[in-house]
């Protein structure tokens, strides 16, 4: 299952050698690195005075320094910017006396004190609500999941995660709700699909589940990997416990084309055949389970048909 959620190093200082001249004027320098320290080229460094229009703007070379001379003595805000980074920082220039401003550029760079601690909260909820889910405390989970996103109302992989928390302990109703604003939330996830596909089958809903895991096939399909595999199969299993068996065969034997690796697939694409009375496509099919996962929890019973299936 998921837990994808809420996802510095001291810049040092740059000494440039100076022609005679400009120590006369007001001298603004530093240099902007990035969070594992390295230098950020192209960073713009913006530098406005606080009390009148005076605006100044350099970008940083690829050692990461900048440097601007010439500016009116006073005090001024500073930001680097780079991408959906930036930092802040104020200063106070004066003529002949070079300020030395050094930015790094995190995450966390361009936020208040108050957002930073609302971030470290919101994080240390989410580590204990993924814990809780991992030790199979379901119950806590979900209370955690839910206090989440209340802060965080747009977290996808929280209401998907409430939505596997909620399949578990067969809160259909609950889990169904969950998924759907993951996928609300996050349209191109397969996995949400998938979740929501499963719930639809746990309630004997096989037309919403067969839909819903269509589009988990479609969506795993379109970014690749074996997402698509599984999706695929899980189609099969809808379409087998609605006893639609050829239509079940049909995607369990596309579920083993994008992954021949799929035991499960084998396995269930040789009782299809069996549901179908194709006994030699039932045997290939189950020898090709022993061949994916030669000690599997159905090697068994794999073994018992092929022993009883005539050759």
């Amino acid at each position: 299952m998921r837990t994808h959620l809420i996802r510095g190093s001291l810049a040092f200082a740059v000494l440039f050698v100076m022609a005679g001249p400009a120590l006369a004027q007001s001298v603004i320098r530093g240099r902007v690195v990035d969070q594992g320290g390295k230098p950020v080229e192209g960073a713009v460094v913006a530098i406005e005075a606080t009390e009148s229009n005076r605006r100044a703007q350099v970008k940083t070379n690829r050692n990461g320094e900048y440097m601007q001379i010439g500016l009116p003595s006073g005090r001024y805000n500073v930001t680097a910017t780079k991408d959906n980074l930036k930092a802040v920082q104020q200063a106070t220039i004066s003529q002949g006396n070079p300020t030395e401003l050094n930015f790094q550029l995190t995450p966390q760079s361009g936020l208040t004190p108050e957002q930073v601690k609302q971030n470290q909260e919101t994080q240390a909820l989410a580590t204990a609500a993924i814990d809780a889910m991992r030790a199979g405390r379901d119950e806590e989970a979900i209370k955690l999941f839910n206090d989440l996103v209340v802060k965080v109302p747009t977290c996808s992989d929280c209401f998907y995660n409430l939505g596997v928390a909620y399949s578990k302990r067969q809160q259909f109703t609950e889990a169904e709700a969950s998924f759907v604003k993951a996928t609300e939330l996050a349209p191109g996830s397969a996995d949400a699909y998938t979740g929501l596909a499963n719930v639809y089958n746990a309630q004997k809903k096989f037309d919403q589940a067969q839909q819903a895991s269509a589009k988990a096939a479609e969506l795993a399909g379109s970014i690749g990997g074996g997402g698509g595999a599984e999706a695929l199969y899980n189609q099969g299993v809808i379409m087998w416990n609605a006893g639609k068996f050829a239509e079940a065969k049909d995607q369990f034997e596309k579920a083993i084309q994008a992954d021949p690796k799929l035991a499960m697939a084998y396995y269930q694409l040789g009782m299809a055949n069996l549901n179908l009375g194709q006994i030699p496509a039932a045997r290939k099919a189950f020898e090709g389970y022993l061949t994916a996962d030669p000690s599997g929890a159905k090697s068994g019973e794999v073994q018992g048909f092929l022993k009883q299936l005539p050759q």
